[in-house]
């Protein structure tokens, strides 16, 4: 952050300052930052623990993933580790590190491998992160393992490069706390080298990451960002210093560059310089714009030259800064030794050589005071100025205010007054001060006409009614003459100097005014999450600080239409729409008051942002005929339009990246369900044809039980086709929406007897049990839709139970849930499947002596039973194998009493 304490030329920054103080009563953070997996995070971190036990320190190991590695699991030896606490996720038992147990233990250091990680559901934090920052607060020292992958702003840079998108991401300012980052760095070819040796994964994920990820060129790309972010880190350590012990810069270890703008329509060209000075270089920059007295006095035009340079600054990648300030030199110079500047560039002279004599220039002046800091002196060019707006602009001269000349009049006559009154008292050359004071007073009351209208006024007066011979304009004293003349010089100095200062205080007033404005407008936008929103909060905010009536229009099927306004009762006639669509296929102003169209009832100015225009916007007034805006307006709407692009454009980017999620998982459906229909209807169909052909050919040749398993075939597969039709119609009534259960209270035990019943087929190699107490509370649920449920939990339970293994039904009463539970004998879930077993067409791998399913039932009983407002988890038995499959139902507490049925 750029430090603008002109006061304190020569003292440490007290911003500085402040952060080294927090600094001091905050654990330090140490990162271990790294390209890639397997660069050797874990292993460093590990040795340098090892290194602060040796000084005397007490380390403890937080967490630590050793991932199978040897040389790792041999450094994490003699540490003491603390026992993490286990999180009941979903039936499944997770680890996680023990925070309150370090705390409690309150160690010099601990060890915390993998920063980015999501803590389970339960925990005390969503992320590590947020545990190490607890960690710190507490003063613990933290030692920590990060990729750059993982980096929050590097987040899409990383997804473009690997084609892959990273979930789980610190924030940048993570790493803008740490006391240290340690780069972690290794050739692509070493560790392509150490995937080939098992040293990073297992033989199979390492050869697919071989194949996905880690390739030169993305290994290459990775570590020129970790080397980069860790430069930058030290830069901004670099800078932090400098400020906190007042050292005056230059030091040149890294490249910043600065340039001078001001109102010239050169500052443009000035601006793209630096732009490309800074692209060479690799180096951030900004451009600054010296607000001096005399800045209070540029013309319209010009305050126009600046706010555009300032915004093309920052659509060209630099910061655009403001400083108030008594030369601009000066403030250029100390600006620059505050953050470290190695490069200022500032144009030419342009006044006669002659007016150096008395009054050196800018560039002159900045040349003879930088010391080390580098002097770009570029001559621009006026023609590569910035883009002309487009727009006229609506006459700013204010009205005559003849109340304030009357004013002022009654001021003078008033000092005449009191002048008569000390007239008896005072030497007729002090009365001049009572005159003085009338000027004064109109020049801060009503400005500078009035207050010099008042000043001769005044002089006249005084001639008039004091200086001898009185009564007469005539004066025959000569040192009257002088006195008169000094009092003439020095009231129109001092109303001049007065108005200027008044002019300075309303300025101030109304720019404070628009900042706390555009700032709650921001805030406004950062706070909408839909479009509709933001587009309403955009017109409101236009229509209440520029008085003017706005239409938005964004783009609509290849055209432009009307999407908020305000007041919205507003429309559109073929004019204005013309006007609005070529503003939006243009990107340039049209309609009232601009160049192209102006006959349109409306003035249309494009939404734009650095890739596109986002929409338009439509303003207009009860004023008919002549521009809408002021020069002063136009600004405003160009900082306003800038935030609203900007929000409407992250909407849509977010809006942007669902679409693309839906899209890839339409993708993913549609393959599964392709390759599902290809082999679940292939399969049983194959089966049919092939014994109904067999019956047709051989029909009396052969034997009675042969054609009695044929026909059995014929059955069975029949009815596992109409199976998979009927779930995959099922399914679809959950997709859409259009499953409506029609609830009744049932007595579990009965629906379950009967889809028993139903699967006995499917069940003759398994032997069942059913444990269903009589006494069970009703549950509300449609009784075909809960049969299903507990037919697919069957049918799934022989398809991976063993024959002559036992599948059982349970329930009973937990609070206010009724609970029907389904365990097999089977080998259990993956414990990486557990999450996902209910994904439709998703299938845990199985071997080759289990029937194929569809990957729709488990699906299908999700949607069911949480159609009839349950839930239902699957997990694995504690110690032994088998899976667990649970289905929770609200208790319900309208059951009717035996004597009332």
């Amino acid at each position: 952050m750029p430090d603008d304490n002109r006061d304190q030329a020569g003292r440490p920054s007290p911003d500085a300052l402040l952060e080294k103080a927090r600094a001091e009563t905050r654990g330090r953070l140490k990162i271990f930052l790294g390209a890639a997996p397997g660069v050797g995070k874990t292993y460093e971190m590990l040795l340098s623990g090892r290194a602060k036990i040796a000084d005397g320190l007490d380390v403890v190991i937080g967490v630590v993933e050793t991932h199978g590695r040897k040389e790792t699991e041999a450094l994490v030896a003699g540490f003491e580790i603390i026992p993490r606490v286990e999180i009941d996720y979903k039936g499944r038992a997770l680890e996680e590190m023990d925070l309150d147990g370090i705390l409690s233990r309150r160690p010099d250091l601990v060890l915390v491998d993998e920063l980015a990680h999501s803590n389970a559901e339960g925990s005390r934090h969503p992320k590590r992160y947020l545990d190490v920052k607890e960690l710190l607060d507490r003063g613990i020292d933290v030692y920590t393992t990060l990729n750059i992958q993982h980096v929050e702003s590097l987040n899409d840079v990383v997804s473009q490069i690997t084609r892959i998108r990273v979930r789980e991401t610190v924030p940048d300012s993570i790493i803008d706390i740490a006391d240290d980052v340690e780069i972690i760095d290794l050739t692509p070819d070493d560790l392509i080298k150490r995937l080939h040796d098992g040293k990073v994964y297992m033989p199979r994920t390492a050869e697919r990451a071989l194949t996905h990820y880690f390739t030169p060129g993305n290994l290459t790309a990775l570590r020129e960002l970790a080397l980069r972010k860790t430069a930058q880190r030290v830069d901004d350590q670099l800078l932090t210093h400098m400020q906190a012990h007042a050292i005056s810069g230059p030091w040149a270890a890294g490249e910043r560059v600065l340039v001078s703008v001001d109102h010239h329509p050169r500052s443009a060209s000035l601006v793209r310089y630096a732009a490309r000075m800074a692209s060479r270089l690799r180096a951030p920059w900004a451009a600054v714009y010296i607000e001096t007295n005399r800045s209070i006095n540029l013309s319209e035009a010009e305050r126009d030259t600046v706010a555009a340079t300032l915004r093309l600054a920052e659509q060209l990648g630099g910061e655009a800064i403001t400083l108030p300030g008594r030369e601009v030199a000066e403030e250029l110079v100390r600006h620059a030794s505050a953050n470290n500047v190695t490069h200022i560039v500032i144009g030419a002279p342009k006044k006669p050589t002659w007016r150096d004599w008395w009054n050196r220039s800018v560039t002159d002046e900045l040349i003879r005071k930088t010391g080390e800091i580098s002097v770009h002196v570029i001559s621009g060019t006026e023609k590569d100025g910035t883009t002309a707006r487009g727009v006229k602009a609506a006459a700013t001269a204010p009205p005559l205010d003849f109340r304030a000349y009357l004013l002022a009049t009654v001021y003078v006559a008033i000092a005449l007054g009191v002048g008569v009154v000390l007239d008896q008292v005072l030497d007729v050359r002090n009365l001049a001060l009572v005159f003085l004071m009338a000027v004064l007073t109109s020049a801060v009351l009503h400005g500078l006409r009035p207050a010099l209208y008042s000043c001769f006024l005044g002089a006249l007066s005084f001639n008039f009614f004091f200086l001898p011979p009185r009564y007469t304009l005539t004066i025959s004293d000569p040192e009257s003459v002088l006195a008169l003349f000094f009092f003439l010089g020095v009231a129109i100095i001092a109303s001049n100097l007065t108005a200027t200062v008044q002019r300075q205080a309303a300025a101030a007033r109304q720019r404070a005014r628009t900042t706390e404005d555009l700032y709650l407008f921001s805030k406004k936008l950062a706070g909408t999450g839909t479009l509709d929103d933001v587009l309403w909060a955009t017109a409101f905010q236009l229509a209440s600080m520029l008085k003017v009536r706005v239409v938005l229009l964004m783009p609509e099927e290849g055209s432009i239409a009307v999407k908020a306004g305000y007041p919205p009762d507003d429309t559109l006639d073929d004019a204005d729409i013309a006007a609005a669509r070529w503003a939006w296929e243009h990107n340039h102003a049209a309609g009232r008051g601009a160049d192209t169209l102006p006959g349109a009832k409306r003035l249309y100015v494009p939404l734009r942002t650095g890739r596109t225009a986002v929409g338009v916007i439509g303003l207009d007034s009860d004023r008919r005929d002549g521009p809408l805006l002021t020069p002063e307006q136009q600004r405003l709407l160009d900082a306003l339009a800038d935030q609203a692009a900007l929000a409407i454009e992250r909407v849509q980017l977010v809006a942007d990246v669902d679409r693309a999620r839906l899209a890839a998982e339409a993708d993913r459906l549609r393959s599964a369900l392709l390759t599902s229909i290809s082999h679940d209807l292939k399969t049983p169909l194959a089966a049919i044809l092939g014994a109904a052909g067999t019956l047709r050919d051989y029909f009396v040749s052969m034997a009675e039980e042969d054609r009695s398993d044929l026909l059995a075939t014929v059955v069975d597969e029949s009815e596992r086709l109409n199976r998979f039709i009927a779930n995959l119609l099922d399914m679809t009534k959950i997709e859409s929406g259009a499953m409506e259960p029609n609830h009744a209270l049932h007595y579990a035990g009965d629906i379950a007897g009967t889809a028993l019943r139903r699967a006995a087929k499917i069940l003759e190699h398994h032997r069942t049990e059913m444990h269903i107490p009589a006494d069970l509370p009703m549950v509300r649920v449609d009784p075909v839709l809960f049969e299903q449920v507990i037919f697919n939990l069957l049918d799934n339970a022989a398809k991976y139970a063993p024959e002559g293994s036992v599948i059982d039904i349970g329930g009973w009463v937990d609070a206010d849930s009724v609970v029907l539970q389904v365990v097999d004998e089977g080998p259990g879930i993956p414990p990486a499947d557990l999450n996902r077993v209910f994904d439709i067409f998703y299938r845990v791998r199985k071997g080759d002596q289990v029937r194929a399913g569809t990957g729709l039932g488990l699906s299908i009983c999700r949607g069911f039973i949480e159609a009839m407002g349950g839930t239902i988890t699957a997990g694995n038995r504690t110690g032994r194998p088998g899976a667990v499959f649970t289905i929770r139902l609200p208790k319900p507490t309208d059951i009717p009493k035996l004597d009332e049925l």
